[in-house]
């Protein structure tokens, strides 16, 4: 039998000033349980990321959770997942989460969600791996970031290649269809 596909998740810590963010978490996790995609994630109960690991849950989905010793009580480690692990620092943590999953989606977040975002994005641009890494672009989120990206382009420091490595969903449904195509 082979293992579920895994889709890692890296979203904020908060739920940010929308409804629409927490809405978009709760139907990412739903949708991952209802496809049979195993979630993988910061393991916190705290935030979009419990918004989805809830929602994975309550949808009977299997849930894969990865946290650092020293954000336990800050994030609020939800023990009760399919898989639970505690690393001991912050690199530790992307690489178990990284080397568990088959596709990136990121979700609205702050600073460390960038932090999990340029690291994958940098390891696809160098070759590391061919992981689809999908931002789900709820309220034009991204759009920042994608015109930060276009610059960086246009100013000679990376090939037209790293946007194009970068797949800007506006939604749950296309998040999903992308997925799909990405798992055959």
């Amino acid at each position: 039998m082979t293992p579920p596909k895994s889709v890692c998740i890296y979203c904020g810590s908060r739920c940010g000033t929308r409804a629409s963010y927490t809405a978009a978490a709760q139907a990412t996790g739903t949708m991952l349980a209802a496809r049979g995609w195993r979630l993988v994630y910061g393991a916190g109960d705290v935030g979009l990321m419990g918004e989805v690991a809830r929602a994975a849950q309550s949808a009977g989905g299997q849930t894969f959770g990865v946290i650092p010793l020293h954000l336990f009580q800050r994030e609020v480690g939800k023990r009760d997942l399919s898989t639970f692990v505690v690393t001991e620092d912050m690199h530790e943590r992307k690489k178990v989460m990284y080397m568990n999953s088959d596709a990136i989606a990121v979700l609205p977040g702050g600073a460390g969600s960038l932090d999990e975002l340029f690291e994958v994005l940098t390891w696809r641009q160098i070759g590391l791996h061919q992981k689809p890494i999908f931002l789900l672009n709820t309220e034009d989120y991204w759009a920042p970031l994608m015109r930060l990206m276009d610059q960086i382009v246009a100013e000679g420091f990376a090939d037209a290649s790293l946007r194009d490595y970068l797949v800007l969903v506006p939604d749950v449904a296309a998040l999903e269809a992308g997925l799909a195509t990405a798992f055959g």
